[in-house]
């Protein structure tokens, strides 16, 4: 058997082999199976004490959202999904278990079905092919049905629509659901009913809500009905509902698929209610204040804020806190009117305090464990302290040498000792045009020795610095 997901006879509907197509959990849905109102068994896995027998009623669903609880008289093990033959008002009806076990005990408890009720009918037995087979011929008969019995109801000028059709197993009683706004006389219609389908037939009326239930559909969130899945009490929805929740009152955005208003705006209500009991009701009250008179815009609920605007400025809206505008009506009830409506603060100057966004919350760096690579040192070619500056001798540790280039030291360069090659002389003319002497130095300083460079050393050291007198 397949789970209880499918009014089909063996549940799901099944491919080659046992697997059923959709869910492939070959009966063991943990949910009830894909069918409209499941209930999750959360009692499943848990062993009864020992000594205690087992609940001996069970949960069958018959077509959509129908449900009614069977006494087990034959001490048969049932699980869910097994398809089984029941009591009926006249022969049997076939339906597929939908709950077992002691939350069953619990459902009755929430519909308020007691144990020893006329209401729990026995079960026949488990479903036999031959039943199975004559259950899904009726099954196939209600489409057509249906679409013949509204073509009678409009013949017959009667103010009413048939939404669904439900043969009973034994294809010897069918139950006609329909919708209509003021009482309807049918006697004429279930004559022709019988005389053409050759059944009893049963007039069972359902609301708007109860239709879009059975019927199912997709709602404006996108996700099906809650009427038709899990919703089984049907609240009234009023208007108010959604004035608390400051939502437009557009009929068209507030109906769902059953014209009706949505059940869902029921759901948050509570927590809006509670969340109003602090904020005043200032819809037909203005705020005086020297700048004007202010009207309210809207509430922020949830954040306690409300909006107001002055009439000369209705464009601007200006938020205040619900405890602003207490002390604001408390104001002009007394017969003073504040300077405006903002409270205005005087902000205190603090010093600022700077942080330091490198390592804001005393973490160590990341980086504190690699090694840093050490820069290559350049070669050196001349002797190792030839770079070292002289002492001067007018310089003291507070005063510095007011000429520090005066007895700085030569730089030891490569090829320092080689002669410069001789350029040819390019002096020149003197002022009365005549040549200058060739063999005059135009440079006379220009090869005269320093003495206070050293001299450098043939063993590779250099000879100490020579002290200079004053």
């Amino acid at each position: 058997m397949g789970c209880s997901g499918c009014t089909s006879a063996r549940g799901c509907s099944t491919v080659s082999g046992s697997l059923p197509g959709g869910c492939k959990n070959n009966g063991s849905c943990g949910t009830g199976g894909c069918n409209k109102l499941s209930v999750f068994d959360w009692l499943s896995n848990m062993e009864l004490p020992s000594g205690q027998a087992p609940f001996d009623i069970v949960e069958v669903r018959f077509k959509n959202s129908r449900k009614e609880f069977y006494r087990n008289t034959t001490n048969d093990q049932i699980n869910v999904g097994d398809v089984l033959a029941v009591e009926a008002g006249s022969g049997h009806d076939i339906g597929v278990v939908s709950l077992s076990g002691e939350l069953v005990r619990l459902q009755m408890k929430k519909r308020n079905v007691k144990e020893n009720s006329e209401e729990v009918k026995k079960i026949y037995r488990k479903a036999k092919p031959s039943d199975i087979d004559k259950w899904q011929e009726a099954q196939k008969l209600e489409q057509a049905t249906m679409y013949s019995a509204r073509t009678m109801a409009v013949k017959l000028n009667l103010q009413m629509k048939i939404s669904d059709v439900e043969y009973q197993g034994d294809r010897t009683k069918a139950i006609f659901y329909y919708t209509a706004e003021d009482r309807v006389d049918f006697r004429e219609l279930i004559k022709v009913l019988a005389n053409e389908f050759k059944v009893r037939v049963e007039m069972k009326q359902i609301g708007a809500r109860q239709e879009a239930g059975r019927l199912g559909s997709i709602g404006s969130c996108g996700r099906e009905l809650c009427c038709s899945t899990w919703l089984t009490d049907f609240r009234s929805v009023s208007t108010s509902a959604a004035r608390y929740q400051q939502l437009s009152l557009n009929p068209l955005k507030l109906a769902g698929q059953c014209g009706k208003l949505k059940c869902c705006l029921n759901y948050e209500l509570d927590s809006y209610m509670d969340a109003l009991r602090d904020i005043p009701d200032v819809n037909h009250v203005k705020l005086e204040t020297q700048k004007g008179r202010a009207f309210h815009q809207k509430t922020d609920i949830f954040r306690h804020i409300m909006f107001f605007s002055y009439t000369d400025e209705p464009d601007t809206f200006i938020g205040l806190s619900v405890a602003r505008v207490k002390e604001i009506m408390a104001m002009n009830a007394e017969g003073t009117k504040p300077e405006d409506l903002t409270l205005k603060v005087v902000p205190l100057k603090l010093a600022e305090k700077k942080h330091d966004y490198e390592n804001v919350v005393g973490q160590d760096s990341l980086t504190r464990f690699d090694r840093s690579k050490k820069k290559k040192k350049k070669k050196r070619t001349g002797p190792p302290n030839a770079n070292k500056q002289e002492a001067a001798p007018n310089a003291t540790p507070d005063k510095p040498n007011p000429n520090p280039n005066q007895n700085r030291p030569a730089q030891n360069k490569p090829n320092s000792n080689r002669p410069a090659p001789n350029k040819p002389n390019q002096a020149k003319p003197n002022a009365d045009g005549s040549k200058p002497n060739a063999n005059a130095n135009p440079n006379p300083n220009r090869n005269r020795p320093n003495r206070n460079r050293p001299r450098p050393n043939n063993s590779g050291q250099p000879k100490p610095p020579q002290e200079t007198k004053e």
